[in-house]
This record gives C-alpha cells, sequence and structure tokens, in this order.
C-alpha cells in the first residue's frame, strides 16, 4: 500500500526532473565549459537517485581527477546515475539506450558513448572517442560483462574495450556495484531478462529502503598496466570485482 500511494509522487518528481535535465542538457551545455557541466552531471544525478527513492553510498577512494576508465558490473539502468553522482563519466552503452524517452535523449547529451554492437568497426569505432575523452583527461565508464546481470555474481569481462585505455596509458580503477533492499542484498531492480524498462521503474518506484553501494577497488596505475594485455586486465578487474560482490552476498545470507 506505501508502495502504490509512492508511485505517483515519485513518478511526478521522476518526470519533472527528467524534463528539467533534458532542456539543460539542450540549452545550457552547448554554452558551459566542461568544470560546470560536470558539476551540474553530479548534482543532477544526486537529486534523479533521490527522486527514486534511492539512497547511494561509497567505500574506497575514486579517483576524482584526470583520465580513468572506471570498470563495473552492470545491474540496472540506474548504474550510470549513481556513478555519474560520484563524479562525472562518459559510459559506453548499447545503442538501444539512445532509443529510450527521456533517459536515453538524457544520457546522449551527457555525452555517453554508444556502441553498436554486430556492426564491424563499432568497437574500433568507440575506442578512438574514448582516447579522445582521455586526451582530455575525463573519466570513461565501462560495463566489460556487455549486458546486466542479477547483481550476485559477475560474468565474464569481454577484453576488447581495455585496449584504448592501454594506448592512452591511464588508471583503471574496477567499482563493484551492490543493490541492497532494507540492509539486505536484492536482486529486485536487476534490470534483466524478458522485463521491460517500465516494469523495471514500477520497481523501484513502489518500494523503500534502496540502496545502492560502489565499492571503489584499489587503482591499477597505468604503471602496472603496462605490464599488462587486455586479457590480464580484464581478467583481474573481473576477479576483484567478484570477490566484492560474492563476498557481500555471502557475508548476508
Amino acid at each position: 500500500m506505501i508502495g502504490l500511494l509512492l508511485f505517483p509522487f515519485r513518478l511526478t518528481l521522476l518526470v519533472t526532473w527528467l524534463s528539467g535535465g533534458l532542456v539543460t542538457v539542450v540549452l545550457a551545455f552547448p554554452v558551459l565549459s566542461p568544470r560546470p557541466r560536470q558539476w551540474l552531471i553530479r548534482h543532477w544525478s544526486r537529486v534523479l537517485m533521490a527522486c527514486c527513492g534511492v539512497t547511494i553510498r561509497y567505500r574506497g577512494q575514486p579517483k576524482r581527477r584526470g583520465a580513468v576508465l572506471w570498470v563495473s558490473n552492470h545491474v540496472s539502468w540506474v548504474d550510470i546515475f549513481v556513478m555519474d553522482s560520484v563524479r562525472a563519466v562518459s559510459f559506453i552503452a548499447k545503442s538501444d539506450i539512445r532509443k529510450w524517452p527521456l533517459l536515453g535523449w538524457l544520457v546522449a547529451g551527457a555525452g555517453t558513448l554508444f556502441i553498436e554492437r554486430g556492426r564491424r568497426h563499432a568497437v574500433r569505432a568507440v575506442g578512438h572517442q574514448m582516447s579522445e575523452r582521455f586526451a582530455r583527461g575525463e573519466a570513461v565508464g565501462l560495463f566489460p560483462e556487455g549486458t546486466t546481470s542479477h547483481g550476485l555474481d559477475v560474468a565474464t569481462f569481454h577484453s576488447s574495450l581495455f585496449e584504448p585505455a592501454l594506448r592512452a596509458g591511464v588508471d583503471v580503477q574496477p567499482v563493484a556495484l551492490l543493490f541492497l533492499h532494507r540492509g539486505q542484498r536484492t536482486t529486485r531492480h536487476a534490470f534483466v531478462g524478458d522485463q521491460t524498462l517500465v516494469h523495471n521503474i514500477w520497481n523501484l518506484l513502489t518500494t523503500t529502503g534502496t540502496v545502492v553501494e560502489l565499492v571503489f577497488c584499489p587503482v591499477t596505475s597505468a604503471a602496472e598496466c603496462a605490464e599488462l594485455d587486455r586479457a590480464e586486465l580484464a581478467l583481474r578487474s573481473e576477479r576483484m570485482i567478484r570477490e566484492l560482490v560474492k563476498t557481500a552476498a555471502h557475508e548476508e545470507r
């Protein structure tokens, strides 16, 4: 009953905030320098998650300045905004997301790099865009599983998009995303299977006690990365995140 009462209130907040964000992207972003634009992305993302009833916590030391590749497990559409609340990040996402009403337009305006899977040279094209972002000292976000998972384990990481980070000589920082519901690990917000975006948003907006915890692993420095090939770097990142994800799930059972 509480969830049903919350839904129209939160939905109104969500649509209003998304609409305001779209206006900001269209009118303000073209004339703003990078620093105020990044501040707006962080602030806007924090408020968006509050509108959805999501509390954000983090552990570890995120790399807040300079070029970096943030590598994370992928659970839900909120992952981008949760991480953007810490630092404005240019995420690599499937081109399908661009077609989502409001959300897709917003992430596109905020600098998301879209990859058209299955097309020749798609990885090369995105890799070139990643290199440009690194050259500007920006953070790029990568979900190397290539899809979402239920959040209690990690799928095998694909290594191809680690290559631009190696070529650019930037740090790599793995980030584990842990979803909790009233203090316990949960799969209820995972955007998986045949679930639609509308259904997933309904689950989120009608739920109380949702927490997303970001655990920032130690940075793998550019010097350390230089001693690895892309497959080794992907495997190292995967193992670090899996250990955190599975250990946290085990501790709470």
